[in-house]
């Protein structure tokens, strides 16, 4: 152990850069204590520092196995050291002792006696000694991470507390995380978040639910999306409840939470939450979390069915307010419920008949949008189908990238008013091919279209794999758009594209809280963005530093030699052993 200490020293000293004077000493003290100390030869130092640490993990490794064979798996030395290294001043020094916590020492009473000295450590030293107690996952250093969190007033323990509770806490402790998700403090309600998410045990999904029913609206949102996060199927009946509540921002995420945890079997209970929902955002959000689940039926003919079926079971009215629903499934047996209605004479059902088309997921109905865009008697229904059709001409199927652009260039020609011709430059980019830039490219010189052409322009340029090897047709493309942009964006992303730079799309900020009295917004589906590997730079300074650091020679045969001594101790202690049987 007193080896295992010194060697310990001699890693921390070189770490730190110490002085050369002080580190080149023929020998060292091998602790702090004025009691304790241990000769080591200056050979460690001139054969450099790197192999220190793998070295001192073996040697702290093997001594922690000699400690449990010599003394009948009672490990109190190697408990003891670790806790004095626990109360040591230096950083990497603590850093170490609770890497053994987390991994070695094992058993309860180590556990316990790791715990007690909680209380005896600065704020920084508790956050860590939480951390690592968590990570250990023994429960038997449970009721010390309770008594910590309601005795202590600083921030960062708490959260170190709350954080160790979901390795170690039960069914009982959720109400105290519960209450956490309200605090003041960010960390806090982060780590309490987590913490519910990684709790484990018999009834804590239970507690959670009944939690929900009581809490506040903003807690049940994210005791909401925690059960989600948890993948807790058998709440499901629960969330179903919750997409009806009367609160909207309650039911915007339980509607959410159902589409990705929900199956065909719950479709039912969801078509009373698209019911529920109100017109506008809500409602479209909810019919698409019903859509979702709808796709997890493999046979894409089929997935309408058990939503017609439970379709069967509404009135009249509710039948027909659920058909824009039924649209954006797809499939045979919705398209007849749906061309029944648009057949009909009836104005109010031949609308939602138009409208449930033009929800349509795929651009195998394409000709029909065509067939109505040009035929229909209203305007507004004419509309409505070429921008459906301008929506799925460029989604990925069995197409090839130039039918789907030729069938974008033909809704472009029945475009007659400004902003579809501009949608339809907008989808254009999501077509990647030279092609595409082609036929954007004729618009940068029409004023009204301008600008909507050089945003497209750009967000081809943005993929590498298509830029570069048509690098010549770019550079003057993002010419033509620098010269007539007037968007700063645009222009930026114009100039770093002609460099062969990257430009990183800002992360989109975090939703505000909900207020009661606020109208309940969801995000519009947005493509995903290919963002492109910054290139490698160099440091000068760096590059210098490494010039000016030559290669020390491996050392070894040190290192050979000081594992085959281990070895050999290893092997005499379990001689030692079966001689005493």
């Amino acid at each position: 152990m007193k080896t295992t200490r010194a060697l310990l020293h001699i890693l921390l000293y070189q770490k730190k850069g110490v002085s050369e004077k002080r580190c080149q000493e023929p020998f060292v003290r091998s602790t702090r204590r004025a009691d304790s100390r241990q000769m080591v030869p200056d050979t460690f130092f001139r054969t450099g520092k790197w192999f220190l640490t793998p070295l001192f993990a073996a040697i702290l490794s093997v001594s922690a196995v000699a400690v449990c064979l010599a003394q009948d798996d009672t490990n109190d030395a190697l408990v003891e050291m670790v806790v004095g290294l626990l109360h040591e001043q230096d950083k990497e020094m603590r850093s170490l002792a609770f890497d053994q916590i987390r991994t070695e020492c094992k058993g309860q009473a180590a556990t316990e006696r790791f715990a007690a000295e909680l209380a005896k450590l600065p704020p920084d030293g508790q956050v860590g000694l939480l951390t690592a107690l968590g990570e250990r996952g023994d429960p038997a250093a449970r009721a010390t991470v309770l008594d910590m969190l309601a005795n202590s007033s600083d921030e960062s323990v708490q959260a170190a507390a709350i954080n160790a509770l979901g390795f170690l806490g039960e069914a009982a402790d959720t109400k105290q995380l519960v209450q956490s998700l309200s605090a003041d403090s960010e960390a806090v309600k982060a780590a309490a978040r987590a913490s519910l998410v990684r709790l484990q045990g018999d009834g804590v999904q239970e507690a959670i639910v009944a939690e929900m029913k009581q809490a506040p609206q903003a807690v049940r949102i994210r005791l909401i999306e925690i059960l989600t996060t948890r993948r807790a199927l058998d709440t499901i009946p629960e969330i179903l409840a919750a997409a009806v509540d009367d609160d909207p921002f309650v039911r915007v995420a339980a509607m959410e939470s159902l589409g990705q945890i929900a199956g065909p079997e719950h479709l039912p209970g969801m078509v009373q939450g698209v019911l529920k929902a109100e017109p506008g955002r809500e409602r479209e959000a909810a019919e698409k979390s019903l859509m979702l689940v709808c796709n997890q039926i493999e046979d894409a003919d089929k997935r309408a069915e058990p939503l017609l079926a439970a379709i069967g079971e509404l009135d009249e009215s509710e039948r027909r307010s659920m058909l824009p629903t039924v649209g954006r499934v797809g499939g045979p047996a919705a398209l007849q419920a749906i061309e029944a209605a648009i057949g009909s004479q009836d104005p109010e059902l031949h609308e939602i008949g138009i409208r449930a088309i033009c929800n349509w997921p795929e651009a195998s109905i394409a000709p029909r949008l065509i067939d109505l865009a040009t035929t229909d008697d209203h305007p507004a229904h004419c509309t409505a189908a070429l921008r459906a059709l301008i929506r799925v001409a460029p989604l990925s199927d069995d197409r090839s990238d130039t039918e789907r652009l030729e069938l974008l260039k033909r809704a472009m020609k029945m475009c007659t008013r400004d902003d579809e011709r501009k949608l339809v430059l907008d989808r254009a980019r999501t077509i990647r091919t030279l092609e595409s830039l082609h036929f954007i490219l004729p618009y940068l010189d029409q004023p009204p279209y301008a600008e909507q052409a050089c945003l497209s322009v750009v967000e081809l340029a943005h993929y590498r794999d298509l830029r570069e090897p048509n690098k010549e047709e770019f550079d003057r493309a993002l010419d033509k758009v620098l010269e007539t942009s007037k968007n700063a964006t645009v222009i930026d992303r114009a100039q770093r594209y002609k460099k062969g730079q990257t430009w990183v799309r800002p992360a989109k900020p975090e939703p505000a809280p909900p207020v009661a009295t606020a109208k309940p917004k969801s995000d519009q589906p947005a493509e995903a963005a290919a963002v492109e590997p910054k290139q490698p730079t160099s440091n000068p300074q760096d590059t210098a530093a490494k010039a000016e650091d030559p290669p020390r020679p491996t050392p070894m045969p040190v290192i050979f030699a000081i594992l085959a001594i281990l070895v050999i101790m290893l092997l005499a202690v379990v001689f030692i052993r079966k001689s005493a049987k």
